[in-house]
């Protein structure tokens, strides 16, 4: 097939929730234990298995055409890509990443200024180099290779480490001096393949399958039957995106009213709906909701 889109899926911890997100959107990503080349129910999309670390390089040299990564590895790596969209997801919750400047809850560092000539441990080394640049300080910046909270005392005198909760900060004696950088989850593209009409399509109409499947997350779709005369009371108990819809029926006095609205209200609306006036209620889940 000549139109082909080559498409970087992140692997390690944002391949599960990556791989959900696009069943969300209606695409669905088989993985094999024995290939870094995952199936994809669409001829048009080849899927390519990285490391988030790398994935913004292969990006910016047209290896790939597109692929999801954190902002974060993008600033880390300075590539020149062009962002399509944010997709706010991760395997912990919907926050960004922070990475942030820590030290031993005894150290002395109270500022980035007192670690002018110490030794600190990231795996962001470009990043960390600027951010100390930015600050007038100049420090010895080593690269780990993982357990970098364990590092301090002994093996450095600080750390630049992401975390979603700071559970593991916590848990490994370290206050957090200063926040380095936010970061989430990027949807990005070569330029030269953003450029190509069919490529840019595809690009497209992807991403906006994936903003759906996302802003669908945590809600529900609501139908019920209303007679008329009660239908005030019952628009007034509905949150909604925007207006419920509401259709007239066959019967005159009755009407049929749709909605959107938050999972978590539902199990203290619908009784109230139901006391309202409202007949037949049907609670249904959503794959995906596009404004």
């Amino acid at each position: 097939m000549s139109n082909v889109l080559k498409l970087g899926i992140p692997a390690g911890s944002l391949q599960e929730a990556t791989a959900e997100l696009f069943r969300r959107a209606g695409y669905k990503i088989t993985f094999s234990s024995r290939s870094y080349y995952p199936a994809i129910d669409d001829d048009e999309i080849e899927c390519v298995l990285l490391r988030a670390q790398e994935m913004s390089r292969y990006v910016e040299n047209g290896a790939l055409d597109a692929g999801l990564t954190g902002h974060d590895w993008v600033v880390e790596n300075q590539s020149d890509v062009h962002e399509v969209a944010e997709l706010v997801f991760s395997k912990v919750s919907r926050r960004p990443v922070r990475w942030v400047l820590c030290v031993p809850e005894n150290s002395p560092v109270q500022t980035v200024a007192d670690l002018q000539g110490k030794r600190i441990a990231t795996e962001v080394v470009g990043l960390t180099t600027r951010y100390l640049a930015q600050h007038g300080v100049t420090a010895k910046v080593e690269f780990s290779w993982g357990a970098t909270e364990v590092k301090p005392p002994k093996l450095a005198d600080a750390i630049v480490e992401v975390t979603e909760t700071g559970n593991s900060l916590r848990a490994n004696h370290l206050r957090i001096v200063d926040e380095v950088l936010q970061s989430t989850t990027r949807f990005i593209a070569n330029h030269a393949a953003y450029a190509d009409p069919w490529k840019r399509r595809k690009i497209d109409d992807l991403v906006l399958m994936l903003q759906g499947a996302m802003a669908a997350e945590g809600k529900v779709g609501l139908l019920m039957n209303v007679p008329r005369d009660r239908l005030k009371s019952v628009l007034a108990l509905l949150p909604a995106l925007q207006q419920p819809t509401v259709s007239n029926l066959s019967d005159e006095g009755w009407v049929d009213v749709s909605t959107v609205l938050n999972e978590a209200v539902v199990r203290n609306i619908i009784p109230r709906l139901k006391a309202a006036g409202a007949k037949g209620i049907v609670e249904y889940p959503l794959n995906k909701v596009i404004d």
